[in-house]
């Protein structure tokens, strides 16, 4: 496997410029995950990382050597796509042992990768059949197996799991990551589905307009999101955002309700914007009062939409309550939960 390092990367089309300066490392045999909404970026980096977008400036380089003015096919990466890429008149086996025919590789090297990485996929009893025969998830394998044949240092994959069905994709989600455990791979994989970074990756580089807002592990990012922007991209449902105040070192809300205790490093009289996850609200005999308006059970949890001080707020509980709309309720915050960010900026205070 290798490592791959970035440097001040950027991309212009024209006059506008869509990546700014972007600084990463992947350690060898790391799974990182880029994220973002749709148009950050993410995409174009992992192409320009692949050789099929020319970079404007910076440099990249794998195991320490530079790739930048390496054609595609020399860069000893492998790419999934999210529209598998498969030939329809080629069989499984063709179509996984295909690059290494292009290589002039030996046919009884070929047969024995090939047979190799379909026995780690568990398509051995599919070698013959054609795509048409294969479900999304099945096609999504071969695409896979393809890229493991070939032995790369890095593999690439872009929103692979993006054509599947909910069901499909969660099950993928594990194949993936237990092909990653299993082979020790380095692993750059784009999406915009904040549940598979959060699931799979070992480290989340999250990305908005083409600059990154925050590297780091999936807690750090869930737990100590850097700004607003992180906060409410990263945990589903996402995180509630209302302003606030510090009042004789309580965060206090417009209507005067007392939230929580303020975050440490904030000044008396401050006002800034709370950030608080659904599932770190409580219903309490004491607290801010709010007004049930939405009661949406999901079976494992019960999901309602509070009105509280004015601002729609989730809340998410296990806890069996009968509620009904209408209801008035107290709420507090779970202790050290509470999350400030400043109102103008985003930026995380205290």
């Amino acid at each position: 496997m290798g490592s791959v390092a970035l440097r001040d990367i950027r991309k212009s089309y024209g006059a506008v410029e869509v990546l700014h300066g972007i600084d990463l490392d992947v350690a060898d045999g790391e799974f990182v995950v880029l994220v973002g909404p749709s148009g950050c970026g993410k995409s174009t980096l992992l192409r320009s990382l692949a050789g099929l977008e020319t970079i404007s400036g910076g440099e990249i380089s794998i195991d320490g050597s530079s790739i930048v003015h390496l054609h595609p096919k020399s860069r000893d990466i492998a790419m999934v796509f999210q529209n598998y890429a498969l030939y329809p008149h080629m069989n499984v086996a063709k179509n996984m042992g295909f690059p290494l025919q292009m290589a002039k590789v030996s046919k009884s090297e070929i047969d024995e990768k090939v047979a190799k990485a379909a026995e780690i996929l568990s398509l051995t009893q599919m070698l013959k059949r054609y795509p048409k025969q294969l479900s999304g998830g099945q096609r999504q394998r071969v695409a896979m197996g393809r890229a493991i044949v070939r032995d790369p240092k890095v593999f690439l994959f872009d929103e692979p799991l993006s054509n599947l069905d909910a069901a499909l994709r969660v099950q993928m989600r594990t194949e993936i990551k237990g092909l990653h455990q299993r082979l020790g791979t380095t692993i750059v994989y784009v999406t915009h589905d904040q549940i598979e970074a959060m699931t799979m990756a070992d480290k989340i580089v999250v990305m908005k307009d083409g600059h990154v807002e925050q590297i780091g592990a999936p807690l750090d990012l869930y737990d100590r999101p850097a700004n607003r922007f992180v906060a409410g991209f990263i945990g589903s449902p996402a995180m509630n955002f209302m302003p606030a105040k510090v009042e004789n070192g309580q965060a206090v809300l417009e209507n005067g309700a007392v939230l929580a205790p303020a975050p440490e490093g904030l000044t008396e009289g401050q006002a800034f914007t709370a950030g608080v996850r659904p599932e770190h609200l409580m219903v309490a005999d004491q607290g801010a009062s709010a007004n049930v308006t939405v009661v949406e059970p999901t079976g494992a949890e019960l999901q309602f939409v509070v009105d509280l001080a004015g601002t729609p707020t989730l809340v998410s509980t296990r806890d069996r309550l009968h509620l009904r709309l209408g209801d008035t309720l107290h709420l507090e915050v779970e202790a050290g939960r509470l999350h400030a960010f400043d109102s103008e900026t985003g930026v995380r205070l205290g």
